[in-house]
């Protein structure tokens, strides 16, 4: 509405630009996230123009009612937030917690009244309605389970019947509500209609997910079976009702018991270092709410397994139900399906063979239903993307997934709210402290500076570091400055850095990340190697490869997201020394010579008309 009219936007794209702003009213909305949300595959090279063009119009729309600013590489809709529906609604059943049952009745009702239908219907495009939607659908359902107490305590049981009755059905497989609906039918006195109820949704939990009812509406039921009251059972990840008057809820009774699950590897005994990372995954555990899944995203031999595994120990007595762990082998050939691992999880969770569903989303229903009112840690290793990971997160407050990936996953923030901490290159001084636990604290006492100059050239990286130690540790004769020299040549760096294990090397770890990439994103990655030195900018990527700037973009948000490059500043992009000893030698040995020869050239025009004019 503007100003009392309606305004047209049609069918498409226009509507859900205009609802990710909407949903997001007075806050910063980057246009990469604009494009992820609006297109539910790949984003065309022009998405960013198109993004733009909405928002112009929008903003002709829009004129006179509210604002569309830019704010750096983002947007912001500048509007009261009263007039969302969302916020509105939302606002109603906070008011509605500390209210008396009457009041709360009229507050909650009028809540709820603001829904039209399904959230996000008429707005094109199954991501956003996903990301943006699913929230507030749980919010809808909480509400009408806040409702329907209220009415139980006034007695106003014939109200609280008919609105349960057509809501479940649409919505047949909400335990909660049924049982809600079970209490209210046995105190109106018509018991067999609530075991009715009760029987046609275990039907319909068989039929589609392939579980039975779990502990609490099994609970309510044998209370009705009994011709005892059904008092209000406990649902693991309910939230609290708030301040009000007190609801009579029966003891938890607890989960049946599950085969002891220990499957953590043994922690590294001289694990040193990374106390910004681990104090980040601590503060994460502080949250309220607290994340049900947390992203460890980091480059290859940046010792992500080694911190998951050695914070997941310390964490054993916060999980005692047990511990879950599995290598996905995401850059691998072929990798973990989510299927099997989910088998081998219900195998260890003591589901028998023939119980274990061949469909993967009944494997994953019957997952989370073991885990649910459980406090169990999932550790999720080497994960390649988030559809490989999103199947294996538990569904329950009480457990915690945590992933490991040389990916940001970014699908699983925007889609499953999981927290990232990136793991990068140790600081300096940890980095020597690793070295010292391997070495010895004199050795490098006796050989700082050479000591300095050995993790630099190992990219201050743990796997480096550790094969490094190894390599000087075989050969009691060499000194720090003579391996160190050994690693100047850039020629040989990566050869040096290897094991006998062929896993245990850099340039294995290198190579797992690039081949993952896109072919676009491959080949300018190998041409970076080009160019000398760690910096990278962006129009002299796009020369290079000659390539437009917004493909170039891509293709560095590519690699930057596989963690080869960080982008520093707007347009600058950093690597490592290791990459770019590696990007060297692809570009060698997978471009002929004519092709690096005109990409020197395209490059070398570039300079040149930078240096002529430099605006």
């Amino acid at each position: 509405m503007n100003n009392g009219r309606l305004l047209s936007l049609g069918a498409g794209r226009l509507r859900t630009v205009a609802a990710i702003l909407i949903s997001e009213v007075n806050q910063v909305i980057p246009v990469s996230r604009m494009i992820d949300l609006a297109w539910d595959a790949d984003p065309p090279a022009r998405a960013r123009g198109v993004v733009h063009n909405h928002v112009h119009r929008l903003r002709q729309l829009l004129a006179g009612q509210a604002e569309i600013v830019t704010r750096g590489q983002g947007y912001v809709l500048i509007a009261d937030p009263w007039a969302v529906d969302a916020n509105r609604f939302q606002n109603l059943v906070s008011g509605a917690r500390e209210a008396e049952p009457r009041t709360a009745v009229a507050k909650l009702r009028q809540a709820l009244g603001l829904w039209r239908g399904e959230v996000l219907a008429d707005v094109p495009g199954d991501r956003v309605r996903r990301t943006l939607g699913v929230g507030l659908t749980q919010a809808r359902v909480a509400a009408l389970q806040e409702l329907g107490e209220r009415l139980l305590l006034l007695g106003r049981y014939g109200e609280l019947i008919t609105e349960l009755t057509a809501w479940l059905a649409e919505h047949p497989l909400h335990e909660e509500l049924t049982a809600l609906l079970m209490r209210a039918l046995q105190a109106s006195g018509r018991q067999a209609e609530a075991l009715d109820h009760f029987h046609r949704t275990r039907r319909h939990l068989k039929d589609q997910l392939g579980i039975d009812p779990g502990p609490a509406l099994s609970e309510t039921y044998l209370a009705v079976l009994g011709g005892t009251p059904a008092v209000a059972p406990h649902f693991p990840g309910r939230p609290s009702s708030g301040p009000g008057p007190a609801m009579p809820y029966a003891p938890d009774r607890p989960p049946a018991p599950l085969p002891s699950v220990a499957q953590l590897p043994p922690c590294i005994p001289d694990f040193c270092g990374r106390t910004g990372e681990i104090a980040a995954l601590d503060q994460n555990l502080d949250r309220a709410p607290r994340p049900d899944c947390v992203v460890l995203a980091g480059g290859g031999g940046a010792g992500k397994t080694t911190l998951a595994v050695h914070w997941a120990h310390r964490l054993k007595a916060e999980f005692p139900d047990g511990q879950l762990f599995v290598d996905l082998r995401g850059f691998e050939r072929p990798p973990m399906r989510p299927g099997t691992v989910l088998g081998m999880f219900l195998q260890a969770l003591g589901v028998p063979d023939a119980k274990i569903p061949d469909a993967v989303t009944e494997r994953s229903a019957l997952y989370r239903s073991l885990l649910a009112g459980r406090r169990m840690l999932v550790v999720l290793d080497n994960a390649g993307t988030a559809e490989q990971v999103r199947p294996l997160l538990p569904a329950t407050p009480g457990a915690l997934a945590v992933v490991t990936s040389r990916r940001r996953l970014s699908g699983l923030m925007i889609r499953d709210g999981a927290a990232l901490v990136t793991v990068g290159p140790l600081p300096a001084d940890e980095a020597l402290e690793l070295l010292g636990t391997a070495l010895g604290r004199q050795r490098i006492a006796a050989e700082g500076a050479a000591a300095r100059e050995l993790v630099e050239r190992c990219d201050r990286l743990p796997l480096a570091l550790r094969i490094a130690a190894a390599r000087l540790m075989a050969h009691a004769g060499w000194s720090l400055a003579d391996w160190t020299k050994k690693l100047a040549d850039e020629g040989h760096r990566l050869c040096e850095l290897s094991a006998a294990d062929p896993d245990l090397s850099m340039e294995a770890g290198l190579y797992l990340s690039y081949r993952a990439l896109t072919s676009g994103a491959a080949r300018l990655f190998r041409l970076l190697g080009l160019v000398p030195g760690p910096d990278v900018e962006v129009h002299a990527a796009a020369a290079l490869a000659g390539h437009d700037l917004e493909r170039t973009r891509r293709h560095l948000a590519e690699l930057c997201e596989a963690h080869l490059f960080e982008e520093q500043a707007e347009g600058h992009f950093a690597r490592t020394g290791l990459v770019r000893i590696y990007a060297a030698k692809l570009v060698a040995s997978e471009e002929t010579p004519a092709d690096r020869e005109l990409a020197r050239q395209r490059l070398f025009a570039h300079a040149a008309r930078s240096r002529l004019w430099p605006g």
